[in-house]
């Protein structure tokens, strides 16, 4: 750690500049920056964000040398401004900021005015002129210290200041007079008193360091530590202190305050955007108390300041080629610029404006590609709420599958299915959902469901079919029979409307309005340039030729995995699989596969039809057969009049399939293993398939892959039964099709021993939903109702179903892709878990050498672009 522990800026020279984010926060270094290159800033210091974290470490105690650099620092600062703090004939008044090096805008606190007391004010009054002026920006400082040092809350500020606008008749805060203001001074002090026991400080220098104490604090309060958990921001020490001499924007008509954006941030439009006020200060704009005027009236209100500030907002975008969210303040006819940062921007904006600057010539595609978030694309590709509607959320699941959707409620799959018929948008209500679900879940709007986790079978589905889904929310309490649940402790009724937020996990108990996604040409631009850089191949999760029509348009380059599990609960052919499953013997099971041969053939046909000659990896069964058969007293009686049965028969066979861990049960391969016929069938159906597309005229490429297996003895036994189906149905067409057979890595003794496997294997794909799963214990179905404990409580980072656990699970990844490759150098590896669209995931599958990845198909593009960072990140585009 260095001994210089404060930086000044002001007269044009600052000690710091933009490269020391990390040391003086985003704010500080840019305000060292701005006056390097001779933007009019108002001088200051920045205390540096390792104070904070040594703040932290020492029990809220400081450097030993930080009062004496603090004091040389503020000499430094009256010197340059002319004035002194807590001189009531020529005050200095300042602001304390916060600035992380990560912006957090509105998060952590703020001091203005700071310096004054009842001796200063009167010389305030006096040097101005400006009795009101004076009293106004008392009355603020005593409302904002008393808020964010001192802890009386700001709503009791307000309640004196509105008794006596009332009792004066006043409508605004500007129409109160000196001598109102001072009776709101005289009131605030008494509040103060009554509150904390003790008298509002009057020293300055005790003002000063009890509000670099509370900025200080302000880094771990809640709101702070949220948004750093829901913006992912990691890896920060702290956060600075910006000591900064005031000016001000409420001296009378020819002052003003404003904030701006060098584009606008919500399409990425060249265009100057912003509002500002005049007679006003910063936190009047942002308040609402007075409506702002459109930045291009300031051009009628003070056209020289206009034209002053047009030319700095050139200057400050083309010295850091990026959208610049600048806050500006007119004191006196003198402009003055308080800050500039990155601005925040929609995904629309954040594409338009990367793909305009390198047009421009401001930045290149390599930069602008870096420069787009992969996560902001969802911005793009789901309807969104309208980012100016207020909302107050009731409850807060998981964030299983982005989007919004507004809908009425409904609690089976069925009932959605028949209001849908109807013409009406439904949200499906569920306390899990099941294969079952996939028609009800395919025609509703949105998903929620009381349990389960962002691999559950709910948010899994929901992300193949682009719908919006909130999984796992345990604030909502569901009652099936009678139709109703409890959502933050409301009752909501079949019927119903509510909305859900899945990008953020929110339940919203109103309807919200929503916008709907624009995918733009400067969208295609980028996805364009991305793929010139990638290096990963990328995939997609599909399992109907309507979903994989959808990922093509995104870009993928072929199936990762098709579930085939999933096209067995279309129309009535689950009847035809509860046969097979509750058969007593070999021949009727076989009566069964012999049925349903075509239905999967026909399934294959179009999903190789639309992959247009891309690979396609179908993964043989998976779950366990419990999945496929009725549980209620209702629908085994339903299935056993069917099948020509007695109830208590088939009762006894479904209870014969229950296991008490079925994810660690009879499925996958050694369902296989017992009943081979099954995958047997599967296999036929996927070469026929094949070759049927293949002779009309379109190439396919087909990869079967096995899954589950922990020992290859499994893979070696199955892998020569398909092989021996694979070779009877080609020799039969006199077919010459080329294919692989590989497995699916998520069982941890099959990465250990992955040398082996890949003796037997063609290709390997890791399933790293599973391989998760089993490596921390943790069941994917039930970890939601725990999981958020851990990370709010810093035991995970993150929850390693959203984000892959490089540290163990990707340690299991590494060891099986470098013993794999030890055998064949050429082994194609993928990933196939949701992992695959998260894009610090996809940035570790490039680094251990990974052949692609695949996704959901709406998750496709963030794929693209991740893969194309992470080439670039890690120097090899």
């Amino acid at each position: 750690m260095s001994d210089k522990l404060v930086y000044f800026f002001g007269n044009g020279k600052a000690e710091g500049d933009a490269k020391m984010k990390e040391i003086l926060g985003g704010k500080g270094a840019n305000l060292a920056e701005m006056t390097n290159v001779e933007i009019p800033v108002p001088a200051g210091f920045t205390i540096t964000t390792e104070v904070c974290d040594l703040y932290y470490k020492n029990e809220r105690q400081y450097p030993a040398d930080l009062n004496k650099q603090v004091d040389e620092n503020l000499a430094k600062l009256e010197e340059a401004m002319g004035m002194r703090l807590g001189d009531p004939e020529n005050p200095l008044l300042v602001s304390v900021r916060s600035g992380a090096a990560a912006s957090m805008p509105g998060m952590m606190d703020t001091v203005l005015n700071l310096g004054l007391n009842d001796e200063v004010v009167e010389g305030l009054a006096k040097k101005t002129g400006n009795p009101r002026f004076a009293k106004d920006a008392y009355r603020r400082f005593m409302q904002m210290f008393g808020d964010v040092v001192l802890g009386v809350a700001h709503h009791d500020f307000e309640h004196v200041l509105e008794e006596i606008k009332a009792k004066k008749g006043a409508k605004l805060d500007t129409d109160l007079s000196a001598d109102d203001l001072q009776e709101v001074i005289v009131a605030y002090k008494k509040l103060v008193k009554d509150q904390t026991n003790e008298e509002f400080p009057t020293d300055p220098k005790e003002q000063l360091w009890k509000s670099v104490n509370a900025v200080f604090g302000s880094w771990n309060n809640p709101r702070a530590i949220k948004y750093r958990q829901l913006n992912d921001i990691r890896g920060l020490i702290g956060t600075a202190v910006n000591i900064q001499s005031m000016v001000y924007g409420n001296m009378g008509d020819t002052s003003g305050t404003g904030v701006c954006f060098t584009r606008n941030p919500s399409t990425g439009e060249n265009k100057f955007y912003g509002e500002f006020l005049i007679n006003a200060q910063g936190e009047d704009v942002v308040a609402g108390i007075r409506t702002p005027e459109p930045i291009d009236q300031l051009a009628n209100e003070m056209p020289e300041i206009y034209k002053q500030l047009v030319a700095i907002r050139s200057k400050l975008e083309k010295h850091y080629k990026d959208m610049q969210d600048i806050e500006f303040t007119v004191q006196e006819g003198i402009l003055y610029i308080l800050q500039t940062r990155s601005g925040k921007r929609t995904g629309a904006a954040a594409v338009t404006t990367a793909v305009e600057m390198v047009k421009e010539g401001l930045i290149d595609k390599k930069e602008a590609v870096k420069r787009v978030d992969p996560a902001c694309l969802d911005q793009l590709l789901h309807p969104m709420i309208d980012p100016k509607f207020k909302y107050t959320a009731a409850a807060k699941g998981l964030p299983a599958s982005p989007g919004a959707a507004v809908g009425q409620v409904v609690f089976t799959a069925e009932e959605a299915e028949r209001w849908d018929e109807q013409g009406k948008a439904v949200i499906l209500v569920r306390i899990e959902t099941s294969p079952e679900d996939i028609g009800g879940m395919h025609v509703a709007k949105g998903i929620l469901t009381a349990r389960g986790g962002m691999t559950s079978h709910a948010a899994v589905v929901a992300r193949g079919m682009g719908t919006c889904c909130v999984a796992g929310c345990q604030d909502v309490k569901i009652d099936e029979k009678a139709k109703i649940a409890v959502i933050g402790g409301k009752e909501i009724k079949e019927g119903d409307v509510i909305t859900l937020n899945g990008s953020t996990g929110e339940v919203i108990l109103d309807k919200v309005e929503l916008i709907e996604p624009q995918m733009s040409g400067d969208f295609k631009v980028l996805m364009e340039w991305a793929d010139e850089f990638r290096k990963l191949k990328v995939r997609t999760n599909s399992d109907t030729p309507h979903d994989t029509t959808v990922a093509r348009g995104f870009g993928a380059e072929g199936i990762g995995l098709c579930r085939t599990e999933h096209m067995f609960f279309e129309g009535d052919r689950i009847d035809t699989v509860r046969e097979m499953i509750l058969s007593d013997d070999l021949a009727g099971r076989e009566v069964a596969l012999k049925k349903l041969l075509p239905m999967q053939k026909s399934d294959f046909v179009g999903i190789f039809e639309a992959m247009q000659g891309f690979p396609v990896t179908i993964r043989l069964l998976d779950p366990p057969l419990h999945e496929f058969v009725p549980h209620s007293d209702k629908d085994i009686e339903k299935l056993a009049n069917k099948l020509g049965v007695t109830k208590e028969k088939l009762k006894a066979k479904v209870d014969s399939l229950h296991e008490f861990n079925p994810m660690l049960g009879h499925r996958g391969c050694r369902l296989a293993v017992t009943y081979p016929e099954i995958y047997n069938m599967q296999v036929e159906a996927i070469f026929e398939a094949a070759v049927e597309v293949e002779k009309g005229g379109t190439k396919v490429f087909p990869e079967v892959m096995i899954p589950l297996i922990g020992d290859v003895a499994e893979l070696k036994m199955l892998k020569d039964n398909a092989l021996v189906v694979a070779k009877e149905v080609l020799g039969r067409h006199n077919s010459k099709l080329e294919y692989l057979i590989g497995t699916m890595i998520e069982v941890p003794r099959a990465a250990l021993t992955a040398d082996a496997v890949a003796k037997e294997a063609q290709f390997f794909s890791f399933g790293t939903n599973d391989l998760t799963q089993m490596t921390f214990g943790f069941s994917r179905d039930d970890a939601g109702t725990f999981l958020g404990h851990y990370v709010d409580q810093g035991i995970l980072e993150k929850d390693p179903f959203q984000e892959l656990d490089q540290t163990g699970v990707g340690q299991l990844v590494e060891i099986g892709v470098q013993k794999g490759r030890s055998v064949n150098p050429e082994l194609k590896i993928g990933i196939c878990g949701e992992h695959g669209g998260d894009p610090k995931s996809v940035e570790f599958c490039h680094r251990v050498g990974l052949n692609y990845v695949s996704c959901s198909p709406y998750r496709v593009p963030i794929a693209r672009l991740a893969a194309a960072q992470a080439a670039l990140k890690n120097g090899s585009a």
